[in-house]
This record gives structure tokens, sequence and C-alpha cells, in this order.
């Protein structure tokens, strides 16, 4: 299938081409995407669907909704109902796209998620994903909210499976907890890109809401930690709940990490449930022996264990 915002494909849309595709899907459905800037609230739910853009710069795929966006009846929308794109099947793949939410600042708008990964077996190959707080949600959903009743978005009231997602030579870039979920997510050769809120805390790059007993959460391995922001105003990561797991793997640190590294989200209790950890941190902001008493440093062998069960040489289904 080939998407073309020009009319010389099959489609003018992506949704369309997700769309034909029919729901019981058992086999890997490709749909190449020609360059352009596609506004589409994207909805994936039919398993086995590949993405395949021209060039992460000229494919965009791009939306503006946000939590704090008043609905017809006067409730706002909520986190996860603010996605760009929403995918929710298993053995989704991309590559070479840009996805993006430009609702714009988080002390604004709220939360505005670019891409809400939903499914088991989903990755992403030399993609871009753009915006500012919550840029990108890796389900589940964490067991009940922390307040209210409902999460709300689309896979409220619905099972809570294990996700597995999978990230090689993409960027991220965010400001508070821009990388935040439940899912084992495994971030490869990657740039991690905090933007400049020009405040003594600039952000969070991770808010791990690892479920208790699951033994991975965000694992980053052979990254590239980068910002324009002022030295030590970014923390590495804080527990959006209190058994979150975030490890770096050989990983480059500019100066903008905060050299105690992890922020507890005032949360006592959470310094003796998380597991965050480092092995081979590097660059200016990568110095292990300053981060708080509770983080961990992974010996070789423990790294070693990281490294042979996630890293992999690039494959894109």
């Amino acid at each position: 299938m080939i998407v073309a915002k020009d009319g010389s494909g099959a489609f003018t849309t992506i949704q369309e081409a997700v769309d034909s595709i029919p729901e019981n899907n058992k086999e890997r459905v490709t749909i190449y995407i020609k360059e352009g800037i596609y506004k589409e609230k994207l909805v994936i739910t039919k398993p086995f669907i590949s993405l395949i853009g021209m060039s992460p710069e000229n494919v965009v795929i791009t939306y503006d909704d946000y939590a704090r966006k008043q609905l017809p009846g006067g409730e706002e929308m909520g986190t996860f109902a603010s996605y760009s794109v929403f995918i929710g099947a298993d053995d989704f793949a991309a590559k070479n796209i840009t996805f993006e939410n430009s609702a714009g600042y988080g002390t604004v708008v709220g939360q505005a998620v670019a891409v809400y990964a939903g499914g088991t077996q989903v990755e992403f190959h030399h993609c871009r994903f753009l915006g500012r707080q919550d840029t990108l949600f890796t389900g589940p959903l964490p067991p009940k909210p922390i307040e209210g009743n409902t999460f709300g978005g689309p896979m409220e009231g619905k099972e809570k499976k294990p996700c597995e997602t999978f990230f090689y030579d993409c960027y991220l870039e965010g400001d508070i907890d821009f990388i935040f979920g439940s899912a084992t997510a495994v971030f490869q050769s990657c740039d991690i890109f905090s933007l400049d809120r020009k405040e003594e805390t600039n952000g969070f790059i991770t808010a791990a809401s690892t479920p208790e007993g699951q033994p991975f959460g965000y694992v980053f391995i052979d990254c590239r930690l980068k910002s324009e922001a002022a030295p030590e105003t970014v923390y590495l990561g804080r527990p959006w709940r209190d058994y979150a797991k975030t490890v770096f793997i050989n990983c480059w640190m500019d100066a903008h990490i905060k050299k105690e590294g992890w922020h507890n989200w005032d949360k006592k209790r959470a310094e003796t449930t998380t597991f965050y950890a480092e092995y081979n941190s590097t660059g200016p902001g990568g110095k292990m022996k300053n981060r708080v008493q509770w983080a961990h440093v992974l010996s070789q062998e423990e790294a070693d264990k990281y490294i042979l069960r996630f890293k992999r040489s690039e494959s894109v289904k």
C-alpha cells in the first residue's frame, strides 16, 4: 500500500490505508508513506502492520490534542486521549517517520502525548518523537489512577497485558516525564534530547510505572543524552509508581544531567522499591559516584545480562 498526500498513491491519508486492512488481519501488511506532513489523529488497532516512511525528516504524523482541552461536555480530554498516534495492536513496526504532538508547553496545555504504544512486540527504527510533556507513553496503564477513578483514553477498562517495545536509532525529545509507562521498553543507540524550559528543574527523562514483580522496565543501551538546558537541571527519572525500573548502560550524558541523577517524586517509600541503575555512564553528566545513595551501579556481569537479553542488530518487520 502507498499513501501520498499528492494523490500519487492508493490513499491520501494513513488512516484510510489502515482502515482498509481486515479486522482479523493475520499477515504482515506494509504501508509505504511518501513525503508530507500528515495531520491525523491516527488509530491502529489491527496487528501485523508496518509503516515505512521515506525519511523521518520528511514524513511527519502530527496532531495537537492535549490533556487540558475542553470537550463538548465540559470535561477535560485528559492525558491518555491526547495522543497523536495510538497503537493498540501487537506486532507493529515503524521506520523513518516523525511522530509529533505540537500542542506546546505543558505549563499551558498539560500533558500532550505524541505516541501511545499500547501493544506488545512494537518496534520503531529511525523514528523521531517530538513533544514536550509526556511525549511517549508505553502501556499498559498502571492498575489504578493516583487520583480519580479512571485514566480515560482508548485502553480504559480493557485488559492490562504486559507490553514490550523496542526503539533503534531513534530521536526522542521532551521535558517533563517525556518517556513514561509500564512496558519493558528498550532504547538502543537513541538520542534522548531534553528541551530547555529555562527553569531550575528543566525536567525528568523517564517516569516508569513498572508493575511490581516485572523484571525489567526501561533499558537504555548505547544512547546519547543531550540538551541545550543549563548544567544539572534534568533528572534521569522519577517513579510514577513505586516499583519503577530504569537502567542506563554505556550511555553518554551531557552536563544537563543532575549529579544526583534520580528523584524520588517526594515518595520516600519509592527509594526502597525502585530499581534505578547505571553502568559505564560517560560524559559531563555521567559521573555515577555522585548519584543518590539508593541508586545502583551495575557490575559488568550484571550489565552483560541486560546486553545479552536486549541488544540486537537492526531489523524491521
